[in-house]
């Protein structure tokens, strides 16, 4: 029987996979410019580091040593990069 602490895990882990591979996605699926346009490292750069994430995720966990930064770098794409790339690819002001 599973406990309840290897459930908890089990559920970060997957969210964590999850939404690092969206992340990753994500950023391979926008324009380029729109990056360089938001003042925001370039596109290969974020497809680096979330491909680099999701890599660690998906052999270490999201809970190790090097799992943890993979996450906020994940979170950081998710809350600051992608909302600006977002805006300037579809036209909106980004203010």
């Amino acid at each position: 029987m599973l406990s309840f602490q290897g459930l908890v895990y089990d559920v970060l882990f997957f969210a964590a996979l999850a939404v690092t591979a969206w992340a990753l996605v994500d950023a391979l699926l926008r324009p380029g410019a729109g990056y360089v346009a938001a003042g925001k490292l370039t596109k290969p750069g974020w497809a680096a580091i979330l491909g680099l994430s999701l890599l660690v995720v998906l052999l270490m966990g999201p809970m190790s040593f090097l799992g943890l930064p993979a996450v906020i770098a994940t979170i950081v794409y998710l809350v600051d990069v992608r909302p600006a790339v977002r805006g300037l690819s579809r036209g909106g002001s980004n203010w």
